[in-house]
């Protein structure tokens, strides 16, 4: 299984930017998806969770800010930010829960960068 990220880029404070990852490989099932983030210096960090049931969670961080959402053939996932700030300057992973004729692991894309300026 691979993750493809990208949309990474330069913004502006307050601006918006919308991040995909696409999943592909021999998979069987995906199950959660979700978007990670780590800041120079610092830990990665879970941004923003979705459930194969469409349950959704969010860090306090970027509650109202971020939207996940899951394309309609469920191997695509997309994190809408808006209003950013120069604290959401990190590189972006995505990861997915999947099985596949492996078992089931954790998998991670490359990362995207994000560098919001003020």
């Amino acid at each position: 299984v691979q993750l493809q990220a990208s949309g990474g880029g330069l913004v502006q404070a307050g601006g918006s930017l919308r991040l995909s990852c696409t999943a592909s490989g021999t998979i069987l099932s995906i199950y959660t998806m979700g978007w990670y983030r780590q800041a120079p210096g610092k830990q990665r960090e879970p941004v923003a969770l979705s459930s194969s049931g469409g349950a959704t969670t969010y860090a306090d961080s970027v509650k109202g800010r971020a939207t996940i959402s899951r394309g309609s053939a469920k191997n695509t996932m997309y994190l809408q930010m808006n209003s950013l700030k120069p604290d959401d300057t990190a590189v972006y992973y995505c990861n997915a829960d999947a099985s596949s004729f492996m078992g089931r692991a954790a998998y991670w894309g490359q990362g995207t960068e994000v560098t919001v300026s003020s």
